[in-house]
C-alpha cells in the first residue's frame, strides 16, 4: 500500500545529504510505501500511488522525536507544582512521592497510563518516543517498570539509579551498588540505554561512573542526567563515557560547553522543566554558536514537567532560549534523532521511515509563532495513519 501527499506548502525533509537544517522544499509532495519515504519532490511530479492526501498548502515535518520522557508512574504531583509556583524551590525529593504510588500500583494501572501519554504525544506529532524507568527503585520494581516501557515506547532507557530510595537514606554508595549489579541484571534485557541522576541530592560523579560502565558492560548505551540543578562533574563525565545526550544542561561552564562541542554527546534541553520549576533556562544559543549538537525533548514527568507537547517547548525555545525557529525545529526532530542515536527517523529522505507530521499551518514557524495552539492535522506513524487527533 502506497500514499502520496500533495500540495505541499512547505516540506521539511532534514535530509542530512542536504548539509545541515531543515533543507526545505516548496510545492512538495511525499511518497509513503510499506513504512517508509519513497519518494519527495515537487508537487507537480508525483508519482502516482494507491492513496493520495491532499495537504491543501499545510506545511509537513518529520515526526517528532522525544527522547527523554518518563511515563511509568502512578499519580500526579500538582500540589507540589502548585507550591513551587508559590515560592518553594525545586528539589529532587519530590520524585520519591511518585515512588511511593508508583509501587502501589497494578501493571494494568501503570500500563494505562503509558499508553495514554504515548496516544497522547502520538495526537500532536511526536512519533519516536523514549522511557525511562525510574519510579520504582527496586529490583522487582525497576524491572516491572522497563518492561512494560517496552510495550509502548520505541526507546527504553534503565533508570535505576534516578534518587536514593527512602530504604536506603544515607547510603547512596550501597544503592549505586545494587543498580549497577542485580538491578542492571534484571534490567538490562528490556532496555537499550543506561542512565544515572547525577546530581546533588542524587548521585556523583563517582556512583555515576559506577553505574554507567556497568551498564556498558551489560550491552547497554549510556545517557545522563547532567547539570540540571547546579554546575557540576556530569556533563564531562558524558562526554568522557562517549554518551548519546548529556541531558538538561542548564548550568554550563565554558570547560563543559568545550566538551559538547568536541564530542558526539548532544545537549538535549527540557525547556518544559525550567517552566514547571522556575529554574534559568538553558542557553541554547551559548551550545549552538559553540558547535555542540542540541536536541528538545519534553521530560513529561508527573513532577518537574507535565507536558508532552513538543511544539511547546519548541516555543519556549525560541521565546526564552534563543533558539530561531527552525533550530528549534530541526532540535526536535533530528536533534532528537541524533540523541537517541537514529538515523531512521527525525528527516523524511527517501529510505527514512515514514514519521510525518502535517501541520495546520503553512510553515514551520507557527510552532512558535502561535504557540499554545493545536496545530496537528494530521500524523503518520510507521507509514500508518494516526487516528483521533486531538
Amino acid at each position: 500500500m502506497s500514499t502520496v501527499i500533495t500540495n505541499i506548502g512547505e516540506l521539511v525533509t532534514n535530509d542530512p545529504a542536504a548539509g545541515g537544517g531543515l533543507a526545505v522544499v516548496r510545492d512538495a509532495a511525499l511518497v509513503i510505501e510499506d513504512g517508509a519515504v519513497a519518494w519527495t519532490g515537487p508537487s507537480s511530479s508525483a508519482p502516482a500511488a494507491d492513496e493520495s492526501f491532499d495537504a491543501a498548502g499545510r506545511a509537513v515535518l518529520p515526526g517528532f522525536v522525544d527522547s527523554h520522557a518518563h511515563l511509568v508512574f502512578a499519580g500526579e504531583r500538582a500540589e507540589e507544582f502548585a507550591a513551587r509556583m508559590s515560592g518553594e524551590k525545586y528539589a529532587a525529593g519530590g520524585i520519591r512521592t511518585t515512588v511511593e504510588r508508583t509501587r502501589a500500583a497494578s501493571d494494568d494501572e501503570l500500563r494505562a497510563n503509558v499508553r495514554r501519554l504515548v496516544h497522547e504525544m502520538a495526537r500532536q506529532g511526536v512519533t519516536t518516543v523514549e522511557c525511562k524507568s525510574g519510579y520504582g527503585l527496586t529490583v522487582d520494581q525497576e524491572a516491572r517498570a522497563v518492561r512494560i516501557a517496552a510495550e509502548y515506547a520505541d526507546e527504553v532507557t534503565y533508570l535505576g539509579a534516578h534518587v536514593v530510595p527512602a530504604e536506603y537514606a544515607g547510603d547512596a554508595a550501597g544503592y549505586a551498588r545494587l543498580a549497577a549489579t542485580d538491578m542492571l541484571a534484571a534490567c538490562a534485557p528490556h532496555a537499550r540505554w543506561v542512565d544515572v541522576f547525577c546530581e546533588e541530592g542524587a548521585f556523583d560523579a563517582d556512583q555515576a561512573r559506577e553505574v554507567l560502565t556497568a551498564g556498558v558492560k551489560a550491552g547497554l548505551s549510556p545517557r545522563l542526567h547532567a547539570n540540571q540543578l547546579t554546575q557540576g562533574p556530569a556533563v564531562r563525565l558524558a562526554v568522557e563515557l562517549e554518551a548519546a545526550s548529556a541531558d538538561h544542561c542548564t548550568f554550563l561552564g565554558d570547560a563543559d560547553v568545550d566538551a559538547l562541542a568536541s564530542s558526539r554527546t548532544v545537549a538535549t534541553l527540557l525547556p518544559g522543566v525550567e517552566f514547571s520549576t522556575r529554574q534559568p533556562y538553558p542557553d541554547a544559543r551559548r551550545l549552538l554558536d559553540a558547535g555542540a549538537t542540541v536536541a528538545l525533548a519534553t521530560d513529561c514527568n508527573p513532577g518537574s514537567c507535565y507536558s508532552s507537547s513538543m511544539a511547546f517547548c519548541i516555543a519556549v525555545a525560541v521565546r526564552d532560549m534563543r533558539m530561531t525557529p527552525a533550530e528549534a525545529v530541526w532540535s526536535a526532530t533530528a536533534g532528537g534523532a541524533r540523541a537517541l542515536r537514529r538515523t531512521d527517523v527525525g528527516h523524511l529522505s527517501p529510505g527514512a521511515r515514514a514519521d510525518v507530521h502535517v501541520l495546520d499551518a503553512p510553515s514551520h514557524i507557527h510552532l512558535a509563532y502561535r504557540p499554545g495552539v493545536p496545530q496537528t492535522h494530521a500524523v503518520w506513524k510507521h507509514g500508518r495513519r494516526v487516528e483521533g487527533l486531538l
